[in-house]
């Protein structure tokens, strides 16, 4: 039933049960520990009342035979009760007064163990008793000669109203001592709580607008200001994702504008060509249909890029990174590069290097780095690739990058002042840069030190030997 509770609530009800628990152990061990302290107030009291009058006369026999046959004084009339016992069970209870009837404590083991002197060292026994008229009362029986004790009583009715009251204090005040704790339970919950209640409003209101630039004001350093803290980095990611989102979406249209509208002319040149009965000049044709086919494949490449880019980091279900040959990836790159530009050098110097990844993306990152080697450095140009311990160069022997524009180039559509006119979509270098990342690598681009170029440097971690599994 609790869990239907608001957190509140159940917060007050729990204070209010552990103050409930606390304050009930105290009331029971306070009334514990005054009956024993009234009890042994009684017992002492016997001890001390009881034996004078034994033996008033100095005569023990003599005091023994007298106490059943002389009434009790006037002092003690209803506050002791005197009784002899012998071993064999026989008693004889002190008369009483006509005011002040005398009712007989049933006889024990205990009170015949004492009297026979059975109980060796044990000379003096205190246990509680009912009268035959139903009173509570507290015995003390002494041995006092041969086989004969005197047994001494007390009513229990001032302590029993004693602790009754107590009792009846004790409930009391325990209930409001409860109730007050429920109470202020109530109220610190609610203190405590309002910072989460802010942070819920402002949950709300971000799932309700999906205005993510809120920030909850944080202070403190306790579990609700991490909370806090927390939840303002959420939404502080959440907008970084959204605002690079929206920047992928527009870069991207960007991007495709240009062959979407190149494509668009060149197919209505041709439709109206054909609507017209206009023959276009068969070289001019043919020129069309090669911009054609090359926007085309300028398209397909930038989807597939933007699939690739827009593949989360950790896909459920995506088989783990397997042992992949660099240098073979290199090999192959240099392959398809030498098919792209046939008129290019490529001189390519690898030895044996393994790391983790998927073969197919780090065949395709190398292809983009020489890509944008030969785009630079020409299409007769020469590119030397090499791949020494997990250190992988490429260089080229252009004009060389800016320092200035260093800094940008892994970026998303990010190009150049020198490269916006070149061939391209701006994402083959961020592609380099998130398959270097998920390898555990760093990649940098940087202006060639020895002359003119640029050489793009790659380590990537692994073993010169395949790694076992």
């Amino acid at each position: 039933m609790s869990r239907h509770l608001p957190l509140r609530a159940r917060l007050a009800l729990l204070t209010a049960l552990a103050v409930a628990l606390a304050v009930a152990a105290a009331a029971v061990t306070c009334w514990v520990l005054t009956r024993n302290q009234l009890r042994e107030q009684m017992d002492r009291t016997l001890a001390t009342t009881g034996t004078p009058f034994l033996n008033p006369r100095g005569g023990q026999a003599t005091t023994i035979a007298d106490i059943c046959l002389r009434p009790a004084p006037p002092f003690q009339r209803g506050l002791l009760t005197y009784q002899v016992v012998r071993g064999d069970g026989w008693f004889c209870t002190q008369q009483g007064s006509s005011a002040v009837p005398v009712s007989p404590v049933p006889v024990t083991e205990d009170d015949k163990a004492v009297a026979a002197n059975t109980s060796g060292t044990k000379k003096v026994v205190f246990h509680d008793a009912t009268t035959k008229s139903g009173q509570h009362v507290r015995v003390m029986t002494q041995h006092v000669s041969r086989d004969t004790a005197v047994s001494v009583s007390r009513p229990l009715d001032e302590i029993e109203s004693s602790l009754d009251s107590l009792a009846t204090w004790l409930v009391a005040v325990s209930a409001i001592g409860i109730l007050g704790a429920a109470t202020l339970g109530l109220l610190v919950a609610r203190a405590a709580l309002r910072p989460v209640d802010r942070l819920t409003e402002a949950a709300e209101h971000v799932a309700r607008t999906e205005d993510l630039d809120t920030v909850i004001p944080v202070a403190g350093k306790d579990e609700i200001a991490r909370l806090g803290r927390s939840f303002n980095a959420m939404t502080a990611s959440l907008q970084a994702s959204r605002l690079r989102q929206q920047r992928l979406i527009a870069d991207a249209g960007h991007e495709l504008r240009t062959p979407l509208t190149s494509l668009r002319t060149n197919t209505d040149l041709l439709l109206r060509s054909e609507q017209t009965g206009r023959s276009i000049p068969p070289a001019d044709k043919e020129r069309l249909l090669h911009n054609v086919k090359a926007q085309l494949v300028e398209l397909s490449d930038l989807v597939g890029d933007l699939l690739l880019l827009a593949r989360p980091d950790h896909v459920e279900g995506r088989p783990p990174a397997e042992a992949a040959a660099l240098h073979t990836a290199v090999e192959r790159a240099a392959e398809r590069a030498r098919l792209r530009a046939p008129d290019a050098r490529i001189v390519v110097d690898v030895s044996p290097w393994y790391v983790r990844g998927e073969p197919a993306a780090l065949e395709r990152a190398v292809v983009n780095l020489l890509d944008n080697a030969l785009k630079f450095g020409g299409p007769e140009g020469v590119v030397t690739v090499r791949l020494a311990d997990g250190r992988l160069t490429v260089r080229d022997h252009g004009p060389g990058i800016a320092a200035a524009d260093a800094p940008y180039v892994f970026e998303r559509f990010w190009r150049a002042p020198a490269a916006r006119g070149l061939p391209g979509s701006g994402l083959g270098l961020s592609i380099v840069a998130r398959t270097v990342a998920d390898g555990g690598g760093t990649v940098t681009l940087e202006p060639a030190a020895d002359g003119p170029g640029t050489i793009a440097r790659i380590h990537l971690p692994g073993t010169r030997e395949t790694p076992p599994g």
